[in-house]
């Protein structure tokens, strides 16, 4: 029992060491982007796609903050995320006020352009910010602001490796915008290069390996 004791003690020192300092994760990759009012005043198909300084992979997040002031009620701010490696991307539109309608559109390789997820009245707040999340195997979700509109869906492989924008339906429109900017922040890594990430289960396991010896022991004595 005295073993069991000491680890414990020395277990929790351990961990409180590594919780003072700061352990890094190399792979981590921060990057925001201010996307001014300008961009978003032309038709998708004359959208000019930005490449990244670096791609973000295995698993990321990016949050949208609209701060856009819409010149009109048909209006939009549509952002499109590439995949590096495919003709994939991933679409997040938002319309300007009163009915700030929100939509997801998803390119995928098999089935083409998908609207997964629409909503044409109150789709996103403003004030609040839309997130992206994505690992490589819990897929896709996305948040509005204030809740869930597309969970763990499904789109394989995507490394965002370039962005668009956009706003007009055709070149005859009013520019849909008139000032303010977009802020995307992006955040990704890889969340096995953290050298320290599993060390609680092999600490616990340890300590459950260290029990079942000491409690085998015990009855054999």
């Amino acid at each position: 029992m005295k073993y069991l004791i000491t680890l414990i003690i020395f277990s929790g020192f351990f961990t409180s060491a590594f919780a003072q300092e700061e352990v890094k994760n190399p792979s981590i990759i921060i990057n925001t982007l201010e996307i001014p009012f300008e961009d978003f005043n032309t038709i998708s198909r004359d959208a000019t796609v930005f490449e990244l300084e670096e791609s973000h992979a295995i698993s990321w997040n990016i949050t949208i903050d609209n701060n856009l002031v819409y010149a009109n009620p048909d209006g939009n701010a549509v952002l499109k995320l590439y995949d590096k490696n495919s003709d994939k991307f991933i679409e997040v539109g938002m319309g300007g006020p009163p009915n700030e309608k929100f939509w997801v559109g998803v390119n995928a390789e098999k089935e083409g352009y998908v609207v997964v997820q629409s909503d044409l009245e109150r789709g996103w707040y403003p004030g609040a910010k839309v997130a992206l999340s994505y690992t490589e195997r819990g897929g896709l979700t996305v948040n509005n602001g204030v809740r869930i509109t597309v969970s763990s869906l499904n789109i394989g492989s995507f490394e965002v490796g370039s962005y668009s924008v956009h706003g007009m339906e055709s070149p005859t429109d009013p520019p849909a915008v008139k000032s303010g900017v977009m802020i995307v922040e992006f955040l990704s890594g890889d969340p096995s290069q953290n050298v320290f990430a599993l060390f609680p289960f092999y600490l616990a396991a340890g300590i459950g390996t260290l029990v079942g010896v000491l409690y085998l022991t015990k009855r054999r004595s």
